[in-house]
């Protein structure tokens, strides 16, 4: 497996590094969050973003993307993640298209991914029903009635939720709340009667929802994919977004060690720039390596998804487990050395933590991917 770019891909990173600098600083974040903003990203940039092609990157080239693969995607999001961009790419451009790509019927296929790839449309996945992520509780169900299917329960902080078009939701058809099988998904348009979206404010001023459905009527054609399909296909729309959700975290973490470092050499004490002390160093040097570490963990596990490797799982476990903690540690040494200034609204490093503390429980925490990992290892 080879942990480096082609030239193609580094074209794309290139792009985004420049498409962000020029028009997502941490500056449009702060702009979005004190205007206090509905959507939380701005449809302006969404637009640009779409016209560079990025919303159809893992969309097949009939239904009007460019099939460009998740490496494409995952060195966007690792340029985005270092300004801290807001934007529906992540679900609508990874966990909707790879849904719908996946699993969606020709029809679906046709009315959907040529929208999500020309943004005229923007989607969530709604899986997670507790503070702890754990696919397979379910307890939100869909009852069969006629040719249709009524779903009643909640599922909290989705992604996106509060702008989403269309709600890709997990639900339990049989079996009981915790079983890995009798788990479907149905596309739910997010205007419909009966569904309640309450937006959540987080500390990293992003798009949330708790979403609740009171007998929400859904027609059979909106199955996506078999019923009763169970966990292990939903993982698979999971696992390719928990891949491109360790590249943004690694491209906060780039940047908050930039910012850091940049700090450590202009800020004098006893007349000295701190950076001269050994201290700072050696935990500098510490930041160093576990971000050189996590690169590696987050190429292997984009390239295994490239080469449809059959460790798959474990590589996008790996990635996420380590990427979380490489985040916590980073932003938390981080705003440490910047010292009490830190934590105040004046400077941007306090954004990187706010981020990094969302990011690292979004789609399975740390600990949650050590304990899959040993699993699928057999532990």
């Amino acid at each position: 497996m080879k942990l480096i770019l082609n030239e193609e891909q580094n074209y794309l990173k290139e792009t985004a590094l420049s498409f962000v600098s020029e028009k997502t600083p941490v500056s449009h974040l702060r702009g979005l969050r004190d205007s206090n903003d509905q959507l939380c990203w701005d449809k302006e940039i969404w637009s640009e973003m779409v016209k560079l092609g990025w919303s159809g990157i893992l969309i097949p080239e009939e239904y009007g993307g460019s099939n460009f693969g998740l490496t494409g995607m995952s060195v966007i999001l690792q340029e985005c993640g270092k300004t801290l961009t807001p934007s529906p790419l992540f679900a609508s451009g990874v966990l909707g298209a790879t849904a719908l790509t996946k699993f969606g019927s020709e029809e679906q296929k046709q009315k959907y991914l040529s929208k999500i790839a020309s943004g005229e449309l923007t989607t969530a996945l709604a899986i997670d029903e507790n503070s702890h992520h754990n696919p397979n509780i379910c307890e939100l169900k869909a009852i069969k009635d006629g040719s249709n299917y009524v779903l009643n329960g909640k599922k909290i902080f989705v992604v996106d939720g509060a702008s989403a078009d269309i709600i890709i939701v997990v639900a339990r058809t049989s079996g009981e709340d915790d079983d890995v099988g009798g788990l479907s998904m149905f596309l739910v348009e997010s205007d419909c009667s009966n569904l309640k979206k309450v937006k959540l404010d987080m500390a990293d001023s992003r798009n949330y929802a708790n979403i609740t459905f009171d007998n929400v009527s859904v027609d059979e054609s909106m199955i996506l994919g078999e019923i009763d399909m169970g966990l292990e296909p939903i993982n698979e729309i999971l696992d390719v977004g928990r891949i491109a959700l360790s590249a943004e975290m690694l491209g906060s973490c780039e940047k908050a060690f930039e910012i850091t470092i940049e700090y450590l050499k202009e800020r004098k004490q006893f007349g000295v720039p701190i950076g001269s002390f050994q201290a700072l160093q050696h935990r500098a040097a510490e930041m160093f390596c576990e971000i050189e570490l996590t690169k590696s963990a987050v190429m292997a596990a984009m390239q295994g998804a490239e080469e449809n490797s059959n460790d798959l799982q474990r590589l996008s476990s790996l990635a996420k487990s380590i990427v979380g903690e490489t985040s916590h540690l980073v932003s938390n040494e981080a705003v440490q050395m910047h010292g009490g200034i830190g934590v105040t609204d004046e400077y941007d490093i306090g954004f990187y933590l706010k981020r990094a503390r969302v990011a690292e429980t979004i789609l399975g925490n740390s600990t949650f991917h050590q304990e899959r990992y040993a699993n699928l290892t057999g532990f």
